[in-house]
């Protein structure tokens, strides 16, 4: 059983890399570039519709939501753009984890700036 889980799991994660993959080729129709590039932010941010501690709830969003959008996602884009991608993908995967310092200093510059609004609207409550 935690086998099978584990397969389903590292299945779902090829097919989000494909969505990532294929939102880029020009091929794709814009309205399948818009819906894949909302299921692999979705998928790959650690942010939740729902958040994780929430007691089962938590964990219903990316059992339900992440799959549906991908089934959705790949039967949106042409076939010639899934086959290319699923090659890409596939290769991307041996290649080891992607690194994108842009996006991960972007996150991190979002969290300093909420930081800082925090920090001006505390002060100014309390000193004005």
């Amino acid at each position: 059983m935690m086998e099978r889980l584990k397969s389903w799991a590292r299945q779902l994660k090829r097919k989000v890399y494909v969505l990532f993959y294929a939102y880029k080729d020009n091929r794709t129709p814009w309205y399948a570039k818009m819906f894949a590039v909302c299921v692999v932010a979705y998928a790959f941010s650690p942010v939740d519709l729902i958040p994780d501690f929430i007691p089962v709830l938590g964990y219903l969003d990316d059992l339900i939501l992440v799959p549906i959008g991908v089934t959705l996602a790949l039967k949106l884009i042409p076939d010639a753009v899934l086959q290319e991608s699923i090659v890409q993908a596939e290769q991307r995967i041996k290649g080891g984890k992607p690194k994108n310092w842009f996006v991960g200093s972007l996150i991190v510059l979002l969290w300093i700036a909420a930081f800082l609004w925090f920090s001006i609207l505390i002060f100014r409550h309390f000193w004005d």
